[in-house]
């Protein structure tokens, strides 16, 4: 149990995706203008990373590892060449679904992604989590608590990113930093607060 909990934190804040990975900045950056929409896009990478990093695992150790096969006399059949593939294909039906929850039930926060609630089928983060999972060995539960924690670290992030864009709306920046270039200078400023999170992981 303390294994999970220390690789919950460790994905949520030692390797946060878009401030220590810096995987998915287009979508935190593009969706961190208001509280809402940030919060919405967090929720989302939470319920995305939760289902699709342990639902690939299931289906790369089922059918895809070398080895997979061995149950039915062919151990020698290896197919993680489709591991690609087969994980964008799992992550475009849970955003396909996320996206009829959200229009169904939440309409609100629907419109506020617009047409970047689809991309997050090729959202490099999510993707980067059933890659990290192959790549780390990491056992069912292992990657169960890494896709939900590491869709906590990035919520956390871009609400945080929302919050403070939200308060420098009206305030009187150069014309050089207005829109996109405080962001990314407050997402440079948040980075180097995460990468302290990274030498406390690693300090005796």
């Amino acid at each position: 149990m303390t294994e999970l909990w220390t690789l919950f934190l460790s994905a949520a804040f030692v390797d946060n995706m878009p401030l220590t990975l810096f995987l998915g900045l287009c979508t935190f950056l593009a969706l961190s203008k208001r509280p809402e929409s940030a919060i919405g896009l967090g929720f989302a990478m939470i319920g995305v990373l939760g289902v699709t990093v342990p639902l690939n695992w299931l289906i790369y150790h089922g059918v895809l590892a070398p080895g997979a096969w061995a149950w039915a006399g062919r151990p020698e059949l290896d197919l993680s060449y489709l591991s690609l593939i087969a994980f964008i294909g799992v992550i475009a039906a849970t955003v396909q679904l996320l996206e009829m929850l959200l229009d169904r039930f939440f309409p609100t926060i629907h419109a506020a992604f617009g047409s970047f609630l689809p991309l997050l089928t090729v959202q490099c983060a999510i993707l980067a989590g059933s890659l990290f999972m192959v790549d780390r060995s990491y056992t069912l539960a292992e990657s169960a608590v890494f896709g939900v924690g590491s869709g906590l670290g990035f919520a956390l992030a871009v609400a945080m990113l929302g919050a403070v864009r939200s308060r420098l709306a009206y305030a009187d920046l150069p014309n050089g930093l207005r829109g996109l270039g405080i962001a990314f200078v407050l997402t440079g400023l948040m980075s180097l607060g995460f990468a302290s999170f990274a030498q406390m992981a690693v300090s005796p």
